[in-house]
């Protein structure tokens, strides 16, 4: 898979932009500020909908300008795909596929798929739990965009059930109809099953990937694991070793805490059960990475599982584009190998970069500069 052309008008600093690209390595190299990195998050934004830097779309819009357009040409197994992505703040976005237009953006999903490697992703080991579970489902939808739906059908459950608790709160048990909460439980708990599956089923996909590409960038470290961490605790039904999760023991047993902490969920006017407060658990050594692991440890940890997830996606059949902003500078010697290895022979990358001598010798392809809001191809 690879990305023949990219074109977008008013996203972020990017007035308009008509960029040709090739199978292969493409350095796009610029001072900070010029906009190098939006080009990666452009491309990102195309392949997930949604940005690695920034929660909402407002931000992804130039200032000034009431929407922004990103439109790649995508080639896959010698089939060629335009996809356009619309975006409107306050608004629902539009998306076109070949310049037709589709019921909802979320059925662009799957037509490109992307790795993106970023500085941001040291919050992967450092950050708080949202930053993990983000990480994941972006993973779990670019590996079967069919899930989008189901964390779409979550998010709005959780949004109605949480809404629903609060009134609650607010107003005593009197102040709020709670004979619908049944319902809503049931729907937290559907959803929720299938979501919480769909995880369990990528992280035991995932982690030997990651812990075998932690090895190879840090083989003097310690032994990594990655753990998924569930408010069901010992009563999540786990799956054996080889088998998939069963999203109907899960829900069963999602229904049956909701009942045990409907009392404090009412108290507290917030939902305390699903998967919107779970965890990835990883691990040094046997102790908890977050706090326990060094720089050089924390930024090995994050590329393993950056690392991981391509491998993953390759090892399907699915081989994604490779984005690599700005962390070569970040990384010593033996993960910039390591990192460059993977890239020279992936079908394409693009990597980002401060000044030309950030970009490892091994990555030698076209370059462009970028520099007062234009960008040159320099070979």
């Amino acid at each position: 898979m690879h990305v023949r052309t990219l074109a977008l008008r008013d996203f972020r600093c990017w007035e308009r932009l008509e960029l040709t690209l090739e199978p292969g390595i493409a350095a796009l190299v610029g001072a900070n500020g010029q906009g190098k990195t939006n080009l990666l998050e452009a491309l990102g934004y195309l392949a997930t909908l949604g940005s690695h830097r920034v929660a909402t779309d407002a931000p992804l819009v130039r200032h000034g300008a009431d929407r922004a357009i990103v439109r790649g040409t995508v080639v896959h197994d010698e089939r060629e795909l335009s996809v356009e992505v619309e975006i409107t703040p306050g608004r629902a976005n539009r998306a076109r596929v070949n310049r037709s237009p589709v019921p909802r953006p979320r059925e662009v999903l799957g037509i490109l798929r992307s790795v993106l490697f970023a500085p941001e992703d040291l919050a992967l080991v450092r950050g708080d739990p949202g930053q993990r579970r983000h990480f994941l489902d972006d993973l779990l939808v670019t590996r079967a965009p069919r899930l989008a739906g189901v964390r779409a059908d979550y998010d709005k459950v959780l949004r109605q059930r949480s809404a629903l608790l609060k009134t609650a709160r607010h107003g005593g048990r009197g102040g709020a109809d709670l004979s619908t909460l049944d319902v809503w439980d049931g729907h937290l708990a559907r959803h929720g099953a299938q979501l919480l599956a769909a995880r369990l089923d990528l992280l035991a996909a995932l982690g030997p990937h990651a812990v075998a590409c932690y090895a190879d960038v840090a083989p003097e470290s310690r032994p990594v694991g990655l753990h998924y961490r569930s408010g069901l605790g010992e009563a999540l039904p786990v799956p054996a070793a080889g088998e998939p999760a069963d999203s109907e023991l899960i829900e069963a047993a999602l229904l049956d805490e909701l009942a045990r902490v409907r009392d404090q969920e009412v108290e507290r006017g917030a939902c305390l059960v699903g998967p919107h407060r779970d965890d990835v658990e990883l691990s040094l050594g046997g102790m908890p990475a977050k706090g326990y692991a060094s720089q050089g440890e924390s930024w090995s940890f994050a590329l393993a599982l950056r690392l991981g997830s391509y491998e993953l996606l390759r090892a399907e059949g699915a081989e994604p584009v490779l984005l690599l902003d700005d962390v070569f500078a970040e990384l010593d010697r033996r993960r910039r190998a390591r990192l460059a290895e993977v890239a020279r022979a992936a079908e394409q990358v693009l990597v980002t970069a401060a000044v030309a001598e950030d970009v490892p010798d091994e990555l030698d392809g076209t370059r462009f500069d970028i520099d007062d809001g234009q960008v040159r191809r320099v070979r």
